[in-house]
């Protein structure tokens, strides 16, 4: 088809060029009628020599006119003899032409070629390229879950193993505490033999939190005043207990402000007025704070700085007064996180106030106490806050914590607060988000993910598919899982806050997430 095309062109070229060379060549050079007549014309002497040449010249010009359209016309309609018929002498003027008509379309049409063969070889590396760099990402992918797998396996190993190493420090304290006599301990009676053993067991302890869950640390106001604390610690009776006396400082003011330990309501200031803010020396309020928070340890029966059963108790007494103290060891037997929030409630009707004291002191406390980590689960302070809002309808204050002046689903949002309290958003354990789906994708994105079979620890995340269509549409928290049945603490269950039960593997379970306490 090209050769042929190339042909058509080459012979459109040469009529054109033809016909001009007709056109201009005198009209006695040609083989034509016209110059037999002429010579005719010139045997004829009865015309004059000057009608003789007017009328050749006239007749040629007309003939010649003839025979240019009747080779137009055989050559239009007869192409495809047309270069069979030549004469051979026209040859080479016919075959330069096709040559000068194939270099040009060749050229013409090279380009082109050239041009989709340059695209589709860009196309072809550019697909290549991202196949591998698409294997480059999920390689890496696979690495990081990996290593976060290992992760999660090294924290649960931790979790056991300081599980241990404290029941074996507990035991040790205690037939130490029943031989030296545990009292002198928290009176101040000056039994060496007792507290140097406390202080090595405090700083075997910290060394093994090290290697497990992040705490908030104190502020640098805090720390500045460890040689103050140090010192009326000891004069006290409790120096065991400079870390604890920390967190307490922490969660009372950071460190800042006339009164660092907010001792100016309690029964031992005498200097100052006993209303907030009475104290106006720093130096006494940490003097103050100490002897009330050493009187709170020792009406609770707290005999080491790694029993945080009684710890918990001693702190909610010193937020609420040692009223408490007496009232939970009475009714209850301890401290528990319900138990505060009732007498927080009690004391709020008695007094007329819309609300008494801190109901997640304990919690608050001991985000800031390194001790507390060692000897019980990151994920039990998640159920301690969480219990506190047990009862709690509507949602106030979880989605206004949130950011919103309206009602919105608060499920999500309720976990987020009580991570929050821990100081576990801040540590990245545990995101803040309002949305279940995006909850649960990031704790799959970092393989801290367990299906529904799975056997939880309190303080794991539980999220629950109840369209069964699986995509989550709740969350709550694990309380326990005892017996194959998995207790939680829900927000926005029926608007409400309240415990729930459900069988190990049920099929409103989704999965949970496991944070890295």
């Amino acid at each position: 088809m090209k050769e042929k095309y190339l042909k058509e062109k080459a012979r459109y070229a040469f009529i054109r060029e033809r016909t001009k060379q007709l056109k201009e060549r005198p009209w006695h050079t040609f083989d034509v009628p016209g110059h037999f007549a002429a010579q005719e014309l010139e045997q004829e002497e009865e015309s004059s020599a000057a009608d003789q040449v007017q009328s050749v010249a006239a007749y040629a010009a007309h003939s010649t006119l003839l025979y240019a359209k009747r080779q137009h016309r055989r050559n239009t309609f007869h192409r495809e003899t047309y270069f069979e018929d030549m004469h051979p002498a026209k040859e080479p003027l016919r075959q330069e032409t096709v040559n000068e008509y194939k270099k040009k379309a060749g050229s013409k049409a090279e380009k082109p070629t050239l041009e989709r063969s340059s695209r589709r070889e860009i196309r072809s590396l550019q697909v290549r390229s991202q196949a591998h760099e698409q294997k480059a990402l999920s390689v890496k992918e696979q690495g990081r879950r990996l290593a976060q797998r290992k992760t999660v396996r090294q924290s649960a190993s931790g979790t056991q193993i300081r599980a241990s190493v404290a029941a074996r420090f507990q035991s040790l304290l205690s037939r130490s505490a029943k031989k030296t006599g545990s009292a002198a301990l928290l009176t101040g009676g000056g039994i060496v033999a007792v507290i140097l053993p406390l202080i090595i067991i405090l700083a075997f302890a910290a060394l093994l939190y090290s290697g497990g869950g992040a705490k908030t640390p104190v502020s640098e106001e805090v720390n500045a005043y460890t040689p103050l604390i140090q010192l009326y610690a000891k004069q006290h009776g409790i120096p065991q207990y400079v870390e604890l006396i920390k967190a307490v400082m922490m969660q009372e003011s950071g460190g800042r402000g006339s009164d660092p330990m907010q001792a100016s309501e309690c029964s031992f200031n005498t200097r100052y007025p006993n209303t907030p803010g009475g104290i106006t020396d720093p130096e006494y309020s940490v003097n103050v704070g100490i002897q009330n928070l050493a009187a709170s340890l020792a009406q609770a029966g707290v005999e080491s700085p790694i029993d945080i059963e009684r710890i918990s108790l001693a702190l909610q007494g010193y937020n609420y007064g040692n009223g408490y103290i007496r009232w939970a060891q009475e009714n209850y037997g301890g401290y528990s996180a319900q138990n505060a929030a009732e007498f927080s409630d009690m004391m709020a009707a008695r007094l007329g106030w819309s609300s008494y004291g801190d109901r997640q002191y304990v919690s608050h406390v001991l985000r800031y106490y390194p001790i507390s980590g060692a000897f019980m689960g990151g994920g039990q302070a998640m159920v301690e806050v969480a219990l506190t809002q047990v009862g709690n309808v509507g949602g106030q204050p979880y989605w206004t914590w949130y950011g919103y002046n309206y009602r919105v689903e608060w499920c999500a949002i309720f976990v987020s607060w009580c991570a929050e309290q821990c100081g576990y958003i801040n540590a990245g354990l545990i995101p803040r988000f309002e949305g279940v789906r995006p909850g649960a994708e990031w704790f799959k994105e970092r393989g801290q993910w367990q299906g529904r079979d799975y056997a939880p620890r309190p303080g794991d995340i539980i999220f629950f598919d109840w369209e069964k269509d699986g995509l989550a549409d709740h969350v709550g928290i694990v309380k326990s899982c005892e017996n194959g049945i998995v207790l939680t603490i829900e927000g926005n269950s029926g608007d409400t806050c309240r415990e729930n039960s459900y069988p190990v593997g049920s099929t409103v379970i989704y999965g949970y997430g496991l944070p890295l306490y």
